[in-house]
């Protein structure tokens, strides 16, 4: 795990410093529930506005004005607000703090641009953790978005039979549990239960052949997105083949990017529906 960095007391910003043992007098209470992130310090004379943790969640992380990275594992925000009497702090100064508190410790600042405030993109990473910060600043006021890229514990797995069902029902089923890095066709591990219940309902029914489709949102030019469904449907293809012995003339893998989706791609749980699997009778 990443340690709690330290905020640099910078020169000539004497309004900085390292969090109190306890709030001082004057400030206000943090909301309730919310704290500080495990891996920053605050600013001196801030409190807590509001937070919100989750185990697993994503964010976009714009890296270049054309250009977002999604993050996907423990997610923390937290909203800083200046306390009444405590001085002025400018947005520059909160971004300069935490960007040199990175650098200090081994990150990189990804990218620093002004848009309705000062924004800026940190990355950590230490062994096999790779932790995403970004962060909007105004005078007196800072929000502050962290995720810990990692993998969510697969709680729910659709099995043989429901897939079964619903081929039967709608002639295709899609799956939902099959995982990929962002722009990626290698299958991560966490997808190993989804691809055994696939290769269950091979073996519960010998005449069934399917093709496999890969599918993607509408992010990126379209041309790459038809090559990478199709590389995942491929990969798909290719760990049954040789993961359970499904004869290959029994599948076949087709890509259509963003030509079906189920869901509109102007919200991020639209294009999280939009990108998936679908097994299809043939």
């Amino acid at each position: 795990m990443l340690k709690k960095i330290g905020l640099l007391l910078l020169i000539p910003f004497a309004m900085t410093g390292l969090l109190q043992a306890s709030q001082a007098p004057g400030i206000p209470n943090d909301s309730t529930g919310c704290k500080d992130p495990e891996l920053f310090t605050r600013m001196t004379g801030f409190w807590i506005y509001s937070c919100r943790v989750s185990d697993f969640d994503r964010f976009e992380f714009a890296v270049a004005p054309q250009k977002k990275e999604v993050v996907e594992g423990k997610f923390h925000t937290v909203a800083y607000r200046l306390a009444d009497g405590q001085g002025a702090v400018s947005g520059l100064q909160i971004i300069r703090n935490h960007e040199n508190a990175t650098k200090k410790a081994g990150g990189t600042v990804v990218r620093e641009w002004d848009d309705f405030g000062l924004n800026t993109i940190l990355k950590l990473t230490k062994g096999t953790n790779e932790t995403w910060v970004y962060i909007k600043a105004f005078d007196g006021r800072y929000d502050m978005t962290i995720v810990q890229r990692g993998a969510m514990k697969q709680e729910v797995v659709a099995d043989a039979a429901s897939f079964a069902r619903g081929i039967g029902e709608n002639g295709k089923i899609a799956i939902y549990g099959i995982y990929f890095d962002t722009d990626k066709s290698e299958i991560k591990p966490e997808s190993k239960p989804a691809l055994d219940e696939i290769a269950k309902l091979l073996k519960n029914d010998a005449g069934l052949k399917l093709y496999i489709v890969g599918h993607t949102d509408n992010a990126g030019a379209f041309d790459h997105n038809m090559k990478l469904s199709l590389a995942r449907a491929d990969s798909v293809v290719n760990a049954l083949v040789t993961g359970s012995g499904t004869a290959a003339l029994r599948l076949k893998a087709y890509g259509v990017a963003s030509l079906a989706p189920v869901a509109t791609n102007k919200t991020e749980e639209g294009r999280a529906k939009n990108r998936r699997v679908e097994l299809v009778a043939q």
